[in-house]
């Protein structure tokens, strides 16, 4: 196994760093994510901020752990551990004859992709906040005025999860949550299909009793432990939700996992991975170090 760090170099417009290989290089002119091999007994992130100054000459802020891909090319194995840098030193520039480029979100992407690095893309497009829904709480009314208003500020992604509805109420309520949130560009998740959804969200013992993912553009499951962890990455599934993180889950007693326990069931997962239970936005950094893509909250997404 070849260990690799590789950095999602990012700014506050969305755009992130590609660096092409130069000539004499396997995958020579292929497009990847700048970063390089992980010395024996050296940790992944002090490898990237190595790797990244003797490429690009800069000095990077904090690296936050995020997904790992492992991929097979015909010269070896390869684990690509990739992380996120928000903040750095330095205009990038390249050192070492290599082409770099700045992709813009929604431009044509750069060609050739380095075919390890080219999943990664539609992972790195998930938002960090994902919202769920609480009319249970606040009353269908209310509830869609929350909603608007937090449309209007940029939420991109959103859940309907309101088991204290009537299957009647909760139609109802979930075609007026689509046609609102789509005028927005906000994609939709649901419990159970729906027409005009975006996706499905699932349960945890829904997603222990599948073989095969299901039909729909974005599927992301609940999960509590490192086994249901592994069955989300073997199906494919586009994201899990992992937690509670400080609050124990009324659905099935599941204990707060805290930081540390959410960091260590998510270490190396293949998929983005939002943590939920008791959040706020202002927990966004301590999701981020602890490997998390971002955060998914009830409450807190509607205060």
């Amino acid at each position: 196994m070849i260990e690799v760090a590789a950095a999602v170099i990012q700014r506050a417009d969305g755009a992130f760093l590609l660096a092409q290989r130069p000539a004499g290089k396997v995958y020579a002119g292929y497009w990847e994510f700048p970063g390089g091999k992980v010395e024996p007994g050296e940790p992944a992130e002090s490898a990237l901020a190595r790797e990244l100054h003797e490429e690009l000459g800069i000095e990077i802020g904090p690296a936050y752990p995020w997904i790992t891909r492992v991929f097979t090319y015909p010269h070896g194995t390869v684990r690509l551990q990739f992380f996120r840098v928000f903040t750095w030193k330095n205009q990038p520039h390249p050192r070492e004859d290599q082409a770099i480029a700045w992709q813009e979100p929604g431009a044509p992407m750069a060609t050739p992709m380095l075919p390890a690095n080219a999943p990664v893309l539609a992972s790195l497009a998930l938002p960090a906040e994902y919202a769920i829904t609480n009319a249970g709480q606040y009353g269908i009314a209310e509830m869609l005025s929350r909603l608007e208003r937090s449309l209007a500020q940029g939420l991109k992604l959103l859940q309907v999860r309101e088991p204290h509805l009537t299957d009647d109420d909760r139609s109802l309520f979930t075609r007026q949550v689509l046609g609102l949130a789509h005028r927005y560009g906000c994609k939709v998740l649901v419990k159970a299909p729906f027409p005009g959804a975006d996706g499905l969200h699932l349960t945890a013992s829904q997603l222990m009793t599948i073989h095969d993912r299901p039909q729909a553009p974005l599927v992301a499951a609940s999960c509590h432990t490192r086994e249901e962890l592994e069955r989300a990455m073997r199906l494919g599934l586009d994201f899990a939700v992992l937690g509670p993180l400080r609050e124990m889950s009324t659905a099935d007693k599941s204990p707060a996992l805290g930081w540390d326990g959410f960091r260590d069931l998510a270490c190396f997962s293949s998929i983005p991975i939002y943590a939920i239970g008791g959040l706020t936005r202002s927990d966004m950094e301590n999701a981020w170090r602890a490997g998390a893509h971002g955060v998914a909250m009830i409450r807190g997404a509607w205060r």
